[in-house]
């Protein structure tokens, strides 16, 4: 159990103020579901609308209103499905093996997404409990009606999600994980060895994985305007343009790139030497220097008006671009095997640098 506790914990972390706000409108959504139908109506099959209702506080009002459509839709099919079976057949068993095979077939093969999956739980349930005469498929269809309705309205009235403060965290995150990584480098610069160089490696490929999960907020934030009557009343933070991703993707895979390479110096699998000592301060400068312009840049970006980290910027490149020639002056006389490492350094970060000047994708 501890051992198991210990894997688990790492994986845990405090929840967001949106992951609170919508679990409490899914709470919210249920016992109000409840309350109109098990409560106030006193309908037969009370627990489905408080079961649609959970299901349909989504994370956009968009979504809710497209998933209360499928979700009502495989209901319905699955319940007219397990009905006319049972009503064939005159068997549970029977209509089971009848209805079952139906209903995944069409959850599987319609466009709804997971919501297929309602097809077939439905027809089940309906089977099981023996609820399949008429005026019960009736009730089951008015109270997961009721459901829908009560789950859409909840989350389109309360607090109704919008996803650009998400995004704007996840574009800032990019040049300040740059800078981390770039800044370890640099420290590390003169004495790394094949395992500090994985770990860099690694870094770089994290920087990859947070693109996607922007791409991913930037697909969330938009769709969270569709349809939403609270966007004019809600606050919400003006992300960068998509031009802010593609110079970071540039610097990703640049770091990708220059991370593999000395991964492959430091590895004894591989016949490249490491660059020369002096090589490598300058390279450490460049490094040290690259992070400054890109802690520069999240401050720009969070307060696009900020002349001093403007000028910080650009006086951390006219350094990093100084090293840059110092290291150029070292490309030769250090052997083929020597010059061809230190060679594919420098193409890396004049890259890495080019991507890094200020141009109008940047903020």
């Amino acid at each position: 159990m501890k051992a198991a506790l210990a894997r688990l914990t790492p994986r845990l972390h405090r929840p967001d103020r949106y992951q609170v706000v919508q679990s409490l409108k899914m709470a919210a959504a249920a016992i109000l579901a409840w309350a109109l139908t098990g409560w106030w109506l006193e309908a037969p099959m009370a627990l489905m609308a408080p079961w649609a209702a959970v299901a349909l506080v989504q994370g956009t009002v968009y979504r809710s209103l497209r998933t209360a459509v499928q979700l009502v839709l495989m209901i319905t099919a699955g319940t007219l499905l397990a009905t006319g079976a049972a009503a064939l057949t005159g068997n549970t068993m029977i209509a089971m093996v009848v209805a079952l095979p139906l209903t995944a077939l069409l959850g599987n093969l319609a466009p709804v997404g997971g919501q297929g999956l309602y097809a077939s739980t439905t027809a089940l349930f309906v089977l099981a409990y023996g609820s399949h005469s008429w005026p019960a498929v009736g009730h089951r269809l008015l109270e997961t009606l009721v459901g829908a309705a009560v789950g859409v309205a909840v989350n389109a009235v309360v607090l109704p999600p919008v996803h650009s403060r998400h995004v704007s965290r996840l574009a800032s995150a990019l040049p300040r994980d740059s800078a981390r990584l770039l800044r370890d480098m640099a420290d590390g610069m003169e004495v790394y060895d094949a395992s500090r160089a994985e770990q860099w490696h690694r870094g770089a490929k994290d920087l990859l994985a947070a693109l996607s999960e922007l791409y991913i907020g930037r697909g969330w934030d938009s769709e969270s305007f569709r349809l939403n009557p609270g966007r004019r009343l809600r606050r919400w933070t003006p992300a960068p343009s998509t031009d802010w991703d593609s110079v970071w993707a540039r610097v990703a895979n640049r770091l990708l790139a220059l991370t593999l390479t000395l991964w492959e110096t430091a590895s004894e699998d591989r016949a490249l030497p490491r660059p020369p000592g002096r090589a490598r301060a300058e390279l450490g400068r460049l490094l040290s220097a690259a992070a400054e312009a890109c802690e520069a840049y999240e401050t720009i970006m969070a307060n696009a008006a900020d002349q001093e980290q403007r000028h910080r910027r650009d006086s951390a490149l006219a350094e990093a671009h100084r090293a840059l020639a110092t290291v150029k002056r070292q490309l030769h006389g250090q052997g083929p095997d020597a010059d061809a490492a230190l060679g594919s350094l420098v193409a890396d970060c004049h890259a890495l640098l080019d991507d890094l000047a200020p141009s109008e994708q940047h903020v």
